[in-house]
């Protein structure tokens, strides 16, 4: 078995925890923004719901859920552009 075959295996053998796990890492991040403001470390919180967000892609392509693939994927793409802005390489 290749290993991107285990990994989904593992994958869909944890499904609920990891959905669990994504979520709250999202609800930690959005908090964490609303918190500290313009204080907030926006690389971490980019990255860091950027992680939630290919968690929570892949828990609902294993479901075959479209709508909550569609919403995680954006996310991915949105954590991209947030962490690139945060990190400087957007500015001249």
């Amino acid at each position: 078995m290749n290993p991107f075959r285990r990994l989904n295996a593992a994958v869909k053998r944890h499904l609920r925890a990891i959905e669990m796990i994504g979520v709250l890492m999202r609800i930690f991040s959005f908090s964490l923004v609303s918190w500290l403001g313009p204080s907030s470390p926006f690389l971490f919180v980019w990255a860091f719901n950027t992680t939630d967000a290919v968690m929570l892609s892949w828990c609902a392509i294993i479901k075959k859920d479209r709508a909550y693939t569609v919403l995680n994927v954006f996310w991915i793409g949105v954590g991209v552009v947030g962490m690139v802005r945060a990190s400087g390489f957007a500015h001249p």
